[in-house]
């Protein structure tokens, strides 16, 4: 899951390059128009600074945000996973399983993890049935 994230923000990464090299572009072919009149050369102008914009509004305002959300959703899915990870090593190491719950309960976001007295609950609940 983390390769589809790590391209697109290499891909953000080299998106002020091609800016920069619209830009240089543009101004060599100001260049080589030296003998235009100053309203034609200033469009020619703007063209290299509109694709010095391009680059990096591509760069920081699409591509990078979408690399970290990628990275954010990748984070998210895994976090159960994770909590069954450490719940598994921390019964493995000998912790009693009560303290091995709690260690893979504090894996979770504060947003998502039961209280004790839920997570207790629940246990009774389903010993029950």
């Amino acid at each position: 899951g983390h390769v589809p994230a790590h391209c697109i923000a290499k891909l953000g990464d080299g998106m002020p390059a091609f800016g920069i090299v619209a830009a240089v572009m543009g101004v060599v072919h100001t260049m080589e128009s030296v003998g235009i009149p100053p309203s034609e050369l200033g469009m020619l102008i703007a063209h290299a600074l509109v694709g010095t914009f391009l680059g990096i509004l591509l760069a920081y305002g699409f591509v990078g945000p979408l690399a970290s959300l990628l990275e954010q959703k990748l984070e998210e899915s895994t976090k159960m996973f994770q909590c069954v990870k450490v719940t598994l090593l921390a019964s493995l190491n000998g912790y009693a399983p009560a303290l091995a719950v709690e260690f893979g309960r504090k894996v979770l976001y504060s947003t998502e993890r039961p209280s004790f007295a839920e997570l207790e609950d629940h246990i009774k609940k389903s010993k029950s049935k």
